[in-house]
């Protein structure tokens, strides 16, 4: 079972051999016996109720790919459970064989390395790191004094300590375990997150009688049997970082890889709107960084009224330095450091309420956020090198998400709006100390736009298959318009040739176009038709050429009949069309008798292979005329009776662009999902997404926030618009680090002055 090629070491200890299994304690193993048979009977209650709960979903699916692609994992999920099951028991006995295992320094291709840009984890890994962090969360608080009673007597039978973190049955090394066991099943996030539920539901949940139960075995085998508390074993190594289920969370890019201390040093030669130096008298106090946070949690909590207005934070803070001075008689000020912080988070803030990218309305609502931050980045030095703090995601989300979000006087109604302005609050009023609530508060915020996305995603999908479907009919039009044109042009016809063509047979022929496509017999044979038809409205002075007019007239017909039918024309005017078609070759049938020309005595002639003598022949022939216009109207076809075969007139804005212009450039380098911003008016701006780019129509196609279709521009109207700069393209790039890169890049300038 220990030489499964599946097994993951997870603590970064040497996998354990039959050499190092005897080096477990016998007490540990009665332990781990005893955890994996408990974690057998709930990891099968979690598969008996996986089945109900992805049925749940499939109902609710809003396609029949969506509700097959669950059937699909359900069915998956029941054939490996068993897998999975075996395999997540395996990774449990593989912990603990680890324990008294050296551990295994990493190579060095697996360290950690500054990436070239700044970026973060696809929202999929985000999310399943997220719901982990707040799974193991809820057990920690819950069952932390008991886990760290099991870890305290595991130590004293270990050579090499463990944290709590570190411990077999923690929650998190349990979470991480399963998810390696799941990973033979492509799930979608949604399932897996299903899943994560389950496993929390009918696992985590039961830990603290697992904990219990050992607990008891190691007292009943005398291992520390007085321990009544223990206190948590601390990591010595560095900070434990958030979401450390995830290691591929982002890093700082190199530009931005600054410590707090370098940050300061920068900061000492600025003096910008957003930096108030201290002027520290000779006898002033410092706070402890616990007492301003003290003064800022009561700064935060007048924040926190909806109808306050953000004031000036350092004005606040000064008068209240005032008044602690004067209570305690002496000049207290905030120490250097903690100064420094304030000062850089409000040069971020700087940045932020500046960004054009941010609705107005928003605005004043982030605003309400740099008290909070203030507040991490006091507790956390490490801060503003940490791209995945809870915190800075948050603003990061909340940013992205607002971009959709137009400046009018309805916003504030908007299910997003009230979304933010709800997550702000909490913020507002249930931070104190405890970072972990921007964890939950970035969890709820994901897990609202990713439904809200969900719901977008549909309708602009929806719009792209109409735009498709609209595309594909315009090439139908044009392509049939070329046909019918280069048949027609110059031609003189009948006119219920003309008119049975552009307004009926036109319409069979896009049908089929549309349904078969142009390689298909069925395209061409509606081609055929149609060169059939002209021919047989024409006269012809051959014998052999009247002959086969006459023949072809009966199924010619057939044809045109089964084509309107299966076109669903109306049959009052098709009946009506074929009906003067019959009158038109019964007239051209009357020329040819009228010169005593019979399609009957062709045969004969024919047959009996004697020919009538030339000259007879030759001018009977001769006198065949079109039909008479006095029974057949005739059309000479010009090019103003052609079908149009482009889909738009030029706009007045298409000459007026030359093919250098930057702003074609700029409309050439967008793609879907870029948002802009059109300016009606000073008051009036329009928010929109690039949802398609129809390649044959050359139109771009615009979403707002929920999905819905709102404009549709053609390529070169769109760089009109740029270049008048009515139309702005938004940067979706994350706002807490465009402004972390702007904070450096202005610090940087004025120090290399």
């Amino acid at each position: 079972m220990m030489n499964d090629p599946s097994i993951v070491s997870i603590t970064g200890r040497k996998k354990h051999s039959s050499a190092t299994t005897d080096s477990l304690p016998s007490v540990l193993a009665s332990v781990r016996d005893k955890a994996i048979d408990l974690l057998r009977i709930h990891i099968k209650e979690l598969f008996s109720n996986a089945d109900d709960a992805l049925f749940e979903m499939a109902e609710r699916a809003t396609s029949n790919s969506e509700q097959s692609d669950l059937f699909e994992t359900m069915r998956d999920l029941r054939l490996k459970s068993a897998v999975i099951k075996r395999h997540f028991l395996q990774h449990i006995s593989a912990n603990f064989a680890q324990l008294n295992q050296p551990p295994v320094e990493a190579p060095a291709s697996a360290k950690k390395k500054p990436l070239e840009a700044l970026s973060l984890v696809k929202d999929e890994a985000l999310e399943e790191s997220v719901a982990i962090d707040n799974m193991v969360a809820k057990v920690n608080r819950r069952d932390e004094q008991a886990l760290h009673l099991l870890t305290t007597r595991c130590n004293h039978l270990l050579t090499l300590k463990i944290t709590a973190k570190d411990h077999p049955l923690s929650a998190r090394t349990l979470s991480e375990s399963f998810i390696k066991s799941c990973d033979s099943i492509e799930f979608s996030i949604n399932v897996k997150l299903i899943v994560l539920k389950l496993f929390e539901k009918h696992v985590l949940s039961e830990l603290k009688t697992l904990y219990q139960t050992t607990n008891q075995l190691l007292i009943a085998a005398g291992v520390l049997p007085d321990l009544k508390s223990a206190a948590p074993v601390t990591q010595k190594t560095r900070p434990a970082t958030y979401n450390t289920a995830k290691p591929s969370l982002a890093q700082p890019s190199k530009d931005l890889d600054f410590t707090l201390n370098e940050l300061r040093a920068m900061l000492a030669n600025f003096h910008g709107p957003a930096v108030a130096r201290q002027d520290t008298p000779a006898d002033a106090v410092p706070l402890s960084s616990t007492d301003l946070m003290r003064l800022l949690s009561h700064l935060q909590q007048q924040t926190s009224r909806p109808t306050e207005q953000p004031a000036d934070l350092r004005n606040q803070l000064d008068q209240l330095l005032i008044r602690l001075s004067q209570h305690s008689q002496s000049t207290r000020v905030v120490n250097q450091v903690d100064d420094d912080v304030i000062n850089l988070v409000a040069m971020l803030f700087e940045f932020i309420l500046d960004d054009h990218n941010l609705p107005d309305a928003l605005k004043a609502l982030i605003a309400r956020l740099q008290i909070p931050l203030i507040k991490v980045a006091i507790q956390d030095k490490a801060f503003f090198n940490r791209p995945d703090h809870p915190a800075r995601l948050l603003l990061n989300k909340i940013a992205t998400a607002a971009l959709g979000l137009d400046n009018q006087a309805q916003e504030q109604q908007d299910s997003l709006y009230q979304c933010i302005e709800s997550t702000i609050q909490r913020a507002l009023t249930e931070f104190t100390d405890d970072p972990h609530i921007f964890a939950e508060l970035l969890a709820d915020f994901v897990a609202f736009t990713n439904r809200e996305q969900r719901r977008s995603a549909l309708l602009e999908q929806r719009i792209r298959d109409a735009e498709q479907g609209r595309a594909r009919t315009e090439q139908a039009r044009l392509r049939v318009a070329q046909e019918l044109n280069a048949r027609l042009l110059g031609q003189t016809l009948p006119d219920i040739i003309v008119h049975l063509l552009q307004e009926a047979w036109s319409t069979v022929m896009l049908l089929n176009y549309l349904k078969y496509g142009d390689d298909a017999k069925q395209w061409h044979n509606c081609l055929a038709t149609m060169d059939d038809l002209i021919w047989s409205a024409q006269t012809h002075s051959e014998p052999q050429a009247q002959l086969t007019q006459n023949q072809l007239v009966p199924s010619l017909l057939q044809q045109l009949h089964e084509g309107f039918s299966n076109a669903a024309l109306d049959p009052f005017v098709t009946s009506a069309l074929l009906e003067r078609l019959k009158v038109l070759h019964a007239e051209i049938n009357r020329q040819y008798e009228q010169h005593n020309v019979k399609p009957a005595s062709l045969v004969k002639a024919a047959s009996a292979a004697t020919i009538e003598p030339a000259t007879t022949t030759a001018g009977a022939c001769s006198a065949i005329q079109q039909p008479s216009s006095a029974q057949i109207s005739m059309l000479q076809v010009n090019a103003s009776m052609l079908m149009p075969e482009s889909s738009d007139a030029p706009t007045a804005s298409d000459t007026e662009l030359a093919d250098h212009e930057p702003a074609l450039a700029t409309v050439d380098s967008l793609h879907t999902g870029h948002w802009i911003e059109f300016i009606q008016d000073d008051e009036h701006k329009l928010r929109c997404k690039l949802a398609a780019i129809s390649k044959t129509t050359g139109r771009y196609i615009f979403v707002n926030r929920s999905g819905m279709k709102v404009l549709e521009k053609t390529r070169l109207e769109l760089a009109a618009r740029f270049k008048d700069k009515t139309a702005i393209l938004l940067d979706d790039a994350l706002l807490f680090d465009r402004a972390l890169e702007s904070v450096i890049g202005n610090l940087r300038r004025i120090k290399n002055n």
